[in-house]
């Protein structure tokens, strides 16, 4: 079974081509190493892995990632190689199935919250969860 699932940062825009009306997202995301030492900084190592998605994915990406944001992978590992100048070059990337967002929308890569079109006025804290009025049993539809 070839299955990876990942969850990081995206470094750079995604680079996003069409062929014959076949969307192609390029992007490289960092991940950070759970156990490894951090640098004098405080900042944790990391692996900056190239992924790859198609058609309606890739537009997703296309319209709603951008540098920074956090996603949450699933998908698999190709490899490849191609030649350059007479030496075989060879490649791994991972080709994504599917993607989730990591973080609220408006939110930037130190989790600051920026106000958002799609920001709804449900929300009256910073916790995510949706202010619900309270009721009473009898307006519970099952017993």
């Amino acid at each position: 079974m070839n299955k990876v699932v990942l969850m990081g940062r995206l470094t750079r825009d995604p680079n996003v081509t069409r062929n014959n009306d076949i969307a192609l997202a390029r992007f490289t995301i960092a991940v950070d190493r759970q156990f490894a030492r951090r640098d004098e900084q405080g900042n944790a190592q990391a692996d900056f892995i190239s992924c790859k998605a198609w058609r309606k994915t890739a537009e997703t990406i296309e319209k709603y990632v951008h540098k920074g944001t956090k996603i949450l992978l699933e998908g698999r590992i190709e490899t490849g190689s191609y030649q350059k100048d007479g030496q075989t070059v060879y490649t791994t990337d991972v080709v994504v199935d599917s993607f989730e967002f990591c973080e609220k929308a408006g939110a930037d890569a130190s989790g600051t919250e920026y106000p958002s079109s799609s920001s709804s006025s449900n929300y009256n804290d910073n916790s995510g969860f949706m202010n619900i009025p309270s009721s009473t049993d009898d307006d519970l539809p099952f017993n």
